[in-house]
């Protein structure tokens, strides 16, 4: 009885393992003291690059939306009333869009609508 507890509890941890390791190499950021920390690949937009990314955006106009929840890095924006926008080319590659929520600009997964950056 107990060898085949043991026997399929390995056979589940081996199953898992491959799991596990994915969920390890996916996108993990956060915010520590004001600074964006980043963990793994990312195509955010670099520090050097985010003074001029502002400026952009201060240029362009982009309207503010207002929502009740705090802005944070792995928030879920609303399905209406926020409009996303493409993050130029100039600015890096990356399968993100922007917009600004509660004056803070940040860049979304457009699919989930989750926040994976605030560019501060």
């Amino acid at each position: 009885m107990r060898t085949s507890i043991l026997v399929v509890a390995a056979v589940v941890g081996t199953l898992a393992a491959p799991i596990a390791a994915q969920a390890q190499s996916t996108i993990t950021t956060g915010v520590v003291g004001g600074n964006t920390v980043v963990i793994g690949e990312y195509d955010g937009i670099a520090v050097d690059r985010r003074p001029a990314f502002r400026e952009y955006i201060v240029r362009e106009r982009v309207p503010n939306y207002t929502i009740s929840e705090r802005v944070v890095v792995g928030g879920v924006l609303p399905e209406a009333g926020v409009t996303f926008y493409d993050v130029p080319q100039s600015f890096g590659a990356t399968p993100y869009r922007y917009t600004v929520v509660n004056g803070q600009t940040v860049l979304v997964e457009p699919r989930s609508r989750r926040i994976v950056q605030v560019v501060d």
